[in-house]
């Protein structure tokens, strides 16, 4: 297991991650995507953390803030040492019936990290991150309430998930111009069959030194090896949970790569893809969930996977973005300069 700063800081987090959405669903989408108890949950803590991974990703939405309190008592099952373990959770989407029980105003925020901590039972959160971009509430207003966790001792650092580009660059700038706690990460959805964020979000985190967790990084199991285009095992999540969307006929190509990748390296379809992830310069950290331990040891064992140049080359061809503007435009206007360029100061 490898380690690698979270942005631009110090702080230190293995290239895996544990997602905990699959922790304490009972119904709706919660129990379509896991319904794991707390003997079961403890069992994947302790095979995440023997592993080497000091990273632990949850969200208060999950099944209704019972993945928070599993997580935590997991911990304390387990003897987990508070600096061992990185925790990592989300605020944005509904906890109440209440217009302001969810967003990213400063009373939810406050209120919600509050609530977090109870339910994990910590005394701080290491990474809190804003869910989703809320269109009703200024970024200032966002950035100064997770500022006032920061300088409160509540909070460590801060995050962002499921931005634009162009919104994390203006967060960036107010929290840069007011002297607010700065934006470490980003967490994104990203996959061979899934590789938008390219367009306009890899060039910015790089542009700003900011981290990638990468979320769902088997498109919700289509690159598990369970699937074939448009046909699946009766097994997996995308059977009764059909997201993210994925354009099948090309994943149909794309999995057939895979999967003579797989053979030839002899591991697992699943390993590919999360191994593909590992080798992409802008990627800190991907998550991995898990129904079953066997499952998460598979996904584990993508760290040891090394993926040639002809590999990376094969998958690249069959995955590859169709040109887009202005991105063919920038390429093509950027020669004008490059070619009296012999070096980058």
């Amino acid at each position: 297991m490898r380690y690698r700063t979270l942005g631009p800081s110090g702080l230190l987090v293995s290239e895996l991650c544990l997602g905990t959405m699959t922790f304490g669903g009972t119904d709706g989408m919660w129990g379509q995507i896991g319904q794991l108890r707390q003997d079961e949950a403890d069992s994947l803590v302790k095979t995440a953390l023997d592993s080497g991974i000091n990273f632990i990703d949850t969200a208060n939405v999950y099944a209704g803030g019972e993945s928070e309190r599993i997580l935590g008592q997991a911990l304390r099952n387990l003897g987990i040492a508070r600096d061992d373990v990185v925790i990592a959770t989300k605020v944005l989407g509904p906890m109440g019936e209440g217009p302001n029980a969810r967003g990213a105003s400063r009373a939810h925020i406050l209120a919600q990290a509050k609530a977090s901590l109870g339910r994990l039972g910590l005394d701080h959160i290491d990474l809190y991150q804003i869910h989703g971009f809320d269109p009703l509430t200024p970024i200032a207003e966002t950035l100064e309430a997770l500022d006032t966790l920061v300088r409160q001792g509540h909070v460590r650092y801060i995050g962002l998930s499921n931005w634009a580009a162009w919104q994390i660059v203006k967060a960036v700038g107010i929290a840069e111009a007011r002297e607010l706690a700065p934006i470490l990460s980003l967490q994104a959805y990203y996959t061979l069959v899934g590789r938008d964020l390219e367009r306009e979000i890899v060039p910015m985190l790089q542009s700003e030194g900011i981290g990638l967790m990468v979320w769902s990084p088997l498109a919700g199991g289509f690159l598990s090896g369970k699937y074939t285009g448009t046909t699946s095992t009766t097994e997996g999540r995308r059977t009764s949970f059909d997201f993210p969307p994925v354009d099948l006929a090309r994943g149909d190509a794309v999995i057939a790569v895979m999967r003579e990748i797989a053979t030839a390296r002899g591991c697992s379809v699943a390993q590919v893809a999360l191994a593909w992830l590992l080798h992409q310069p802008v990627v800190t950290s991907v998550i991995v969930g898990a129904k079953r331990v066997e499952q998460l040891q598979d996904n584990i064992r993508a760290t040891e996977v090394h993926l040639s140049p002809d590999d990376l080359a094969a998958l690249d061809t069959v995955t590859h973005l169709p040109a887009e503007y202005p991105g063919w435009m920038l390429e093509r206007q950027a020669q004008y300069r490059a070619s009296f360029a012999t070096s980058k100061r």
